[in-house]
């Protein structure tokens, strides 16, 4: 079976430079966990879900650190920790999505799909054509229906 048979072909998405509280909205409005997020043009760029704005919410861990000396030795990446203050700051959907896309083609299997999620530990993987055009989306619940359907 092919990822074509089972995704949602009516993808909700937002863009880029839409604000997060018009995201929020989107997302409680049609009871999503995630958006696909395009541009100007229609190409897919990112992903956000329900997991970026609720970070946004909550306090940044500061990275561990070591004083010694009169200087500073981080002992985790201070990189990560200003990615996540930079997030947490963020007013625009572009500012908070995820950007590392996991995508899959309408012609792969479902098996692949399933695949993906699991070794990513992902829940929707957006569905590209030969040209990169979002044309669909498959998500957690989708494969289980297709794995679990009353035969």
């Amino acid at each position: 079976m092919t990822v074509e048979t089972i995704m949602t072909k009516q993808v909700i998405t937002v863009q880029e430079d839409a604000t997060i509280e018009k995201c929020a909205h989107i997302l409680s409005t049609n009871r999503l966990s995630g958006l696909p997020v395009v541009n100007d043009a229609g190409k897919l760029v990112g992903i956000v879900t329900e997991g970026d704005l609720i970070r946004r919410k909550t306090d940044v861990q500061t990275p561990a650190y070591l004083e010694f000396l009169g200087g500073i030795i981080y002992l985790d990446n201070p990189n990560k920790f200003f990615e996540d203050v930079k997030k947490t700051m963020g007013l625009y959907v572009h500012e908070i999505m995820s950007t590392e896309l996991i995508t899959i083609h309408p012609d792969d299997t479902v098996e692949k799909a399933a695949n993906l999620l699991v070794h990513h530990k992902i829940k929707r993987l957006p569905v590209l054509d030969d040209e990169d055009q979002l044309i669909g989306i498959v998500a957690r619940k989708d494969i289980m229906q297709y794995l679990f359907q009353d035969k």
